[in-house]
């Protein structure tokens, strides 16, 4: 089965579109939270991944927008009340079984506290060996992309697909692709479709197949200068 993975799309349609666009036909796709930017709604983003039929967890956005704090902001008279009220319906946590394996979604980490920032290079990282109720993990909230085989546990960061904040691959868009009978999964980067300077359309994909190392971003090590974490990549 493949599955395709977007997080932190923060309004940003346009990127969300590309990353689609490029990853083709998927047989699941899962959005790790942060849809909407905070007080800010997509009545494009929430109608794409429901009209996609995506799975979907809310991120601290999705939160503070739901909250008492964003009453008035889900008011706003722009709003589509039905994608509001989908959006605002969707859990903070999500279990599936695919092929056999047990994943887990999260937007920050499945450990206390909940909102934490989880880099590859996080010593948090090294708890999710301790997991014993999922072979799979997903989150988002960093904004940096992550394949890592912590223990039996295989961790993803899909990066994000709204705003790029990962040095690693020069601040791009990105997306991810899982293959679950492999464990192999993939990167799409791309510039971001809504800054004039971005003339470039391509989409790089870099790919992670389980070898029993980790990236070279590892949980016990800052990243290596220079180092090209990926076995290959592919412009397509």
């Amino acid at each position: 089965m493949k599955i395709g993975i977007v997080s932190d799309i923060h309004c940003n349609i346009a990127g969300l579109d590309r990353a689609l666009a490029a990853m083709g036909d998927v047989d699941e796709l899962i959005c790790a939270g942060d849809a909407i930017y905070q007080f800010r709604f997509s009545n494009e983003v929430a109608a794409r991944l429901r009209e996609r039929g995506a799975r979907i967890i809310q991120g601290n956005h999705e939160e503070t927008f739901f909250s008492r704090d964003g009453v008035r902001a889900q008011a706003a008279p722009w709003i589509q009340s039905d994608l509001r009220d989908f959006l605002g319906a969707q859990p903070d946590e999500l279990r599936m079984r695919v092929n056999g394996k047990r994943l887990l979604v999260v937007h920050g980490s499945p450990f206390e506290p909940r909102r934490e920032y989880v880099y590859p290079n996080s010593p948090t990282l090294r708890r999710f060996a301790e997991i014993d109720d999922a072979d799979i993990v997903i989150l988002g909230h960093t904004h940096y992309q992550m394949a890592e085989r912590v223990g039996r546990v295989l961790v993803i960061n899909p990066g994000s697909a709204g705003e790029p904040r990962d040095p690693r691959n020069d601040f791009q868009l990105s997306f991810a692709m899982l293959d679950t009978q492999t464990d192999e999964v993939q990167f799409g980067n791309f510039a971001d479709p809504t800054r004039a300077v971005s003339a470039n359309s391509d989409v790089n994909m870099t790919a992670w197949k389980p070898q029993g190392g980790t990236t070279g971003y590892g949980y016990d090590q800052p990243p290596k200068a220079g180092h090209d974490p990926w076995n290959g990549s592919l412009n397509v």
